[in-house]
């Protein structure tokens, strides 16, 4: 091999390191544009609700949108963490169903949600999540007698939220293990772990929590692989649950058995 076909080489190589470099540089500092998606509808149909409920505003670091359903004082109140996409409008589907299980709900919607100010990060949506925690102590709803309900990322905010301490019980729907393991399904060039801002270390700190757990995740599901979800259950401590369907992709259909299996769990938590 001639010097000039080596050195023509060398610039390749070069070249190609140096592409590389900036991938991760602009993956670096565009990572949350990637992770979250306040705007973004990839949900079901949008439905009216079928029951009133109160919009409230909670303080956090910023004013958080709220949507608060109360049917009895006596039931439990639960707790909805959205994901990482959409607005509060995008899980009526869900919401639908929640006053048919004798429960009262708070959903809401974390900071550059929903109208939200504020850019979501980790820690900023933990912020947001315990202040509204407080905000249902402040109510006289005691943690003894909220369901947290994580839905795909809420799923690790409702962990974290969860942690050695006494909640009635966790509903997760489509959890996932890690951020960096998600991530490294997507991106399996780059070097994730040294990249990643928002780690979302669920796998860890389901260790953590004492509470019943109720896992629910779909075989189909093409964002966050099943076997997450199978590894998070197998973490958890019992007394757990769980409802694996065959057909369900990401966001599960809320069918006769899904909300069955809801209303088992929540039944069993009186």
């Amino acid at each position: 091999m001639t010097r000039k076909v080596k050195m023509f080489f060398i610039n390749i190589i070069f070249l190609l390191v140096i592409i590389y470099i900036c991938i991760n540089i602009v993956i670096y500092f565009s990572q949350r544009k990637l992770l979250y998606h306040p705007t973004e509808n990839n949900y079901l149909d949008e439905n009216s609700l079928n029951h009133k409920i109160e919009k409230i505003y909670i303080p956090s670091e910023n004013k958080l949108l709220g949507w608060y359903f109360k049917k009895n004082e006596n039931y439990k109140t639960l707790l909805f963490f959205h994901g990482n996409a959409g607005r509060l409008e995008n899980r009526i589907y869900k919401l639908n169903h929640f006053p048919k299980l004798d429960l009262n709900y708070l959903i809401f919607a974390y900071r550059g949600f929903s109208g939200n100010n504020g850019k979501p990060t980790e820690e900023g949506i933990y912020k947001d999540s315990r202040a509204v925690i407080n905000w249902l102590d402040s109510k006289g709803i005691k943690k003894k007698d909220i369901i947290l309900y994580g839905e795909s990322l809420g799923g690790a905010v409702a962990i974290e939220i969860a942690q050695d301490e006494s909640y009635a019980g966790i509903i997760l729907e489509s959890p996932f293990t890690s951020m960096e393991k998600a991530a490294k399904i997507y991106y399996p060039y780059l070097p994730v772990k040294l990249l990643l801002k928002d780690k979302y270390k669920t796998d860890e700190k389901i260790l953590n929590v004492n509470s019943p757990i109720l896992v629910m995740h779909g075989e189909k599901d093409k964002i966050v692989p099943f076997h997450m979800g199978k590894k998070i259950f197998d973490l958890a401590k019992n007394p757990k649950y769980s409802f694996f369907s065959n057909d369900d992709d990401h966001m599960m259909d809320y069918n006769d058995l899904l909300i069955q299996n809801l209303k088992s769990f929540v039944d069993n938590l009186k």
